[in-house]
């Protein structure tokens, strides 16, 4: 059930709101969009025969005109068929305040585990926005554009998902989304395990529109500008033709770390009962932008990352001009330093981006019975990442490079002497005592014992991404009939994703000694630094990547002969596609400390399908299909499907489908040049923090001031395997539809999805690491890429394992179910007030993931799946309540958003008992506190939207986000977000915000 306790006044005035929102909703004339479709619900109730998802598709509802339904090829008169289908039109985007496709898509409560939101920063492909359905994973959620594929954004998210960038589809020239919340591979193919999310844009457009825009948040920053224009002309109906253009464009400023407040600004939780993830204003060595070293040996007198395995002495700061203020560690390995907060300092909530568009539609009537249409669409999105601080100069080598290229094992150090040459400058006739080293003096007699073991971050050169994507995509299409009563279609699609990444503050390996060796790098006053040789550590690097895709689709259909219920239908079809992915690697050399993913490939799909719609009877109707699938790389599957809908009365229908779809395998996993190394946030077990000089027993023990001993990321290594098979999968669905009014109607829809022969990436990994740190053997395939730098204050004892080297394996099960519950309502108040009312929730029961080995992993309600995108979870509930309240030219919205609490364990994180159960108890909280932040709180909050029309021409609006001011649940565990998830909590972190725009049509 969803919690009703609640622990502020704000609480209590949003849940008193969320039921009674009609006080707060936004215009149902928001007349941001000139085109001939308009919402139904505006005016009047919705049709009896249409379900309460699936009513305000288009005029179509209404009028009788035929339109195609996501999932079927045929043309019908209204929007109610066998499989769920949630539409989100126009207006209905509008009166919740979303401005953009990412938005929109991912409000549907089946969003779950795995989606990606811009807010995630630091992912492989941080800058992409995805949807995942039924948290199945991205590559598990088909996007379609007018029911034709498009291509997938260059990046695989964790290094092998691949979907298509929401970002990259044009907003304001969308007319509505259909979300298909069954399998439907039998219609598409490939990928659409989870569901469908088809975007309709505009066909027909008279007239010009435009919108501007512009707000802030409340404390002044993360700024959002946007504006956009449509201009169409020609009456298709009565001139056989219509041509529109659209422009539009989004400008997000970024939000940083430090601009917001406690405990959303830093890892140090210790004033609140958590541990001190903050090491750097209390204990050494730490690396920041103040270096510090201690005196070390070093056995290659031309090589900086010879340092030795021992250091001696106290830790010496080469710069003492701190803004923060000092702190001072006692003991013989003790020392001064500046204090620092790096995540407070460099990290930021919010990236800067900065999109337009351009889009257009030519639609013609090229004869009676023939119509045809050119669209075209470009997209450019511009996403600056700051994920981190600063790199540090204490690397481990890149992934599948020489253990030699590690700057931090067994420790870079600083040369007592340094030259021009940057080689054998103890002989040199030009060397001179290095400013940098204060033992320099002490030692130049003896410089192999003199070297100064540095710790630092290269505070002069930023880290960040500069992501530029950019989509352009073209389809042409013809449909008619012919004698006998033959219908015709055929669609035509390409598509390019280009992407580059600018990288900079990416330390080269090469660079970086010799500006050691040399001299050129000051490290004791870094701005003093010539741009030189800044470029010389970190040049500025620029790697291009790209996907594409060309399709063509050909179906017919025709009717049969008339069965009580009406005519029985059948349709037939082929596709031929093909697909390209390079992904460069931004580091294919291996010669600078940067990420080494790479997917490469291409294959060439040809499928045939087919679909037949028999209304046996007046209260029946049953619906076949199915598809075969052909691949180059060698693999082929067939897809069925069939779904029924039972109307017994007007008023209730009962509807079912049972399907089996399939996933390829992903260039980045199939391919044998394709490979990645992926890192999650890890704590090292007791009894590892024990060797390091913690406190307690093996079941409960602290860090003791070790920072070697808290969390870090640890990584795997796979890389492609051709010989792996498609997922399958079998779906049911099964719901009622309910009208007993005009004005109200509901909708529940159970779910249940399979998956098997599921692809996953080194499911022991987490035994893998158990087995490192017990010092046993690590599970067959299973091997230690990379360990870290030893641990200064214990060096005889066993160091961390940073990478380990995985497979991809055919090897898991996952099930998901639970049910979707949709209302409408649509009440008259009398006079010009109307009351419309829509929710859309959904409950998971179950999803369970076993991994081949017999041990059942439950993730519903918890961080679990916790190697998946971000890390953010599963919760059980999810769901949108939208109210609006409209007085003839005014309206007011408020739309509600709710996320249940989530547990802060996951099963892909602990280690099964000897009888395969897994332990999901507070005592394996992710966080490392037992019953301390053990649950992350449910998150509840609401957008307020008005709009006024001042005539038919112009209209005003203003939003309010999160208009009490809801605050984040405290999630310290996730990696994704300091102390939130910004999967589900993004808006408490923002805060309050603030817009206001114009709209106007002519």
């Amino acid at each position: 059930m969803i919690s009703t306790s609640h622990s502020t006044s704000k609480a209590i005035l949003l849940a008193a709101a969320t039921p009674l929102a009609f006080i707060l909703s936004t215009a149902a004339g928001f007349a941001q969009d000139a085109t001939t479709t308009t919402d139904a619900s505006a005016t009047a109730p919705a049709p009896a025969t249409i379900t309460p998802q699936e009513t305000k598709a288009e005029p179509a509802d209404a009028t009788g005109q035929e339109i195609v339904v996501t999932g079927s090829l045929f043309r019908r008169t209204d929007t109610e068929t066998p499989s769920p289908v949630t539409v989100l039109t126009t207006q209905t985007l509008q009166r919740a305040g979303i401005t953009n496709i990412n938005d929109a898509v991912r409000s549907i409560s089946a969003d779950g585990a795995g989606s990606i939101s811009t807010g995630f920063q630091n992912g492989f492909s941080a800058g992409g926005a995805a949807v995942s359905l039924r948290g199945l994973g991205v590559s598990s959620t088909l996007v379609l554009i007018d029911g034709l594929r498009s291509t997938n954004f260059p990046l695989n998210d964790d290094g092998h998902n691949a979907y298509v960038d929401l970002n990259s589809i044009p907003f304001s020239a969308v007319e509505r989304i259909e979300v298909l919340k069954d399998g439907a591979s039998s219609s598409y193919g490939a990928d659409a395990i989870g569901g469908v999310v088809n975007i309709i844009m505009k066909k027909h457009v008279v007239g010009v529109s435009g919108t501007a825009e512009g707000g802030i948040s409340e404390l002044g920053d993360g700024g959002r500008y946007r504006a956009n224009l449509t201009a169409g002309i020609g009456d298709y109906d009565r001139q056989g033709f219509n041509f529109y253009v659209n422009g539009e464009y989004q400008k997000d400023t970024a939000i940083s770390v430090s601009d917001r407040k406690f405990p959303f600004n830093t890892l140090d939780l210790s004033s609140i009962g958590g541990a001190d993830g903050n090491p750097n204003d209390n204990a050494l060595p730490q690396n920041t932008i103040n270096a510090i070293v201690r005196r070390s040996t070093q056995t290659d007198l031309n090589n900086p990352f010879a340092g030795g395995t021992a250091a001696t002495g106290t830790y010496t700061s080469l710069n003492l001009n701190c803004a923060n203020g000092t702190y001072t560690v006692a003991g013989a390995a003790g020392g001064t330093a500046c204090k620092h907060d790096n995540t407070n300092e460099y990290t930021q909530v919010q990236p800067a981006q900065e999109r337009y568009a351009f889009s257009g539609r030519l639609s013609l009537k090229v004869a009676d019975n023939i119509e045809g249409y050119v669209s075209g669409s470009y997209s450019h999105n511009q996403v600056v990442t700051k994920t981190r601080p600063p790199l540090s100069i204490r690397q481990t080598q890149p992934y599948g490079a020489s253990p030699t290229l590690a700057s931090n094992n067994p420790g870079i150090v600083l040369p007592v002497y340094i030259c021009s040459a940057g080689v054998n400058c103890v002989t040199a006739a030009d060397r001179q005592l290095n400013p940098n080293n204060p033992y320099a003096t002490a030692f130049a007699n003896d410089p192999s014992n003199g070297a100064a073991r540095i710790y630092y971050l290269f505070g002069d050169l930023p880290a960040s991404q500069i992501r530029t994507n950019e989509v352009i995509r073209g389809a042409a299409g013809l449909r008619g009939s012919f004698d006998g009563g033959w219908n015709w279609q055929v669609d035509a699609v390409g598509a390019k994703d280009n992407l580059n990444i600018d990288s900079l503050g990416v330390v080269n390996i090469a660079g970086l000694k010799q500006a050691i060796n040399t001299g050129a790098y000051n490290f004791v006053n870094p701005s003093l630094n010539s741009q030189a040789t800044r470029d010389l550590v970190a040049p500025r690097y620029s790697v291009g990547s790209h996907t594409s895709l060309a399709s063509l689709d050909a179906s017919v259909s025709k009717a049969l002969f008339d069965l009580p219920g009406g005519p029985l239908q059948v349709a037939v079809g082929g596709q031929i596609r093909h697909e390209v992915e390079e992904n460069n690697s931004l580091n294919a050399n291996l010669d600078r400390y940067a990420n080494t993913s790479a997917a490469f490939g291409s294959h060439t799909v040809t499928a045939g399908y087919f679909e037949i719609n028999a209304p046996v009877l007046s209260t029946l109707e049953i619906n076949g299909s199915g598809r075969y699938d052909h691949y180059s790389e060698g693999f082929s599957n067939f897809s069925p499907k069939i779904g029924a809908k039972f109307t017994p009365i007007k008023q209730i229908a009962v509807r079912g489908t049972y399907s089996k779809g399939f996933r390829a395998p992903t260039f980045a996993e199939n391919n044998a040049r394709s490979s990645y190394a992926g890192f999650v946030n890890s704590t090292p077990p007791c009894s590892f923090i024990l060797e390091h000089g913690g406190s307690g027993t093996l079941t409960s023990c602290s860090a003791n001031g070790n920072p070697y001993n808290l969390a870090y990321n640890v990584g795997s290594g796979f890389s492609g395997n051709p010989d792996l098979k498609p997922e399958k999968s079998r779906s049911f669905t099964g719901g009622i539809v309910v009208e007993p009014t005009p004005w109200f109607s509901f909708t529940v829809d159970y779910y249940n999805i399979k998956k098997t022969n599921v692809i996953v990436t080194g499911p022991q990994t987490a035994d893998a690491r158990a087995a490192y740190f017990a010092g046993t053997p690590l599970p067959t395939g299973y091997s230690v890429a990379a360990v870290d730098s030893i641990d200064p204050l214990f060096p005889n004892a066993r160091p961390r394992v940073l990478i380990i080297n995985a497979p991809y394996v055919n090897a898991a099960s996952q099930m998901v179910s639970g049910i979707d519950l949709g209302a409408n309502v649509n009440v008259p108040l009398g006079g010009e007030a109307r009351f419309i009312s829509r929710i859309d929730v959904t409950r998971l029961f179950k999803y369970n993931v076993d991994n081949g080995n017999g041990v059942v992993q439950k993730f519903a309600g918890t961080l679990g799946p916790y190697e998946l995108s971000s890390g953010a979870g599963t919760p059980r509930i999810r769901g949108n309540w939208q109210n609006t309240l409209q007085f003839g030219a005014f309206s007011l919205t408020a739309t509600t958003y709710y996320v249940s609490r989530i547990k802060a364990v996951a099963a892909d994180e602990i280690d099964a008992d000897d009888n395969g159960n897994i332990d999901l108890s507070c005592a394996n909280n992710l966080y490392g506190t037992g019953d301390k932040f053990c649950y992350i709180k449910r998150f509840i909050y609401a957008d307020l939207n008005m709009s006024v029309e001042v005539n038919d021409k112009f209209s005003f609006n203003f939003n309010v986000g999160n208009f009490t001011n809801e605050k984040a649940p405290v999630a310290p565990a996730s990696y994704s977000g300091t102390n939130y998830l910004p999967t589900w909590h993004y808006a408490g972190v923002i805060g309050r915000t603030f817009r206001a725009g114009a709209n106007f049509k002519f």
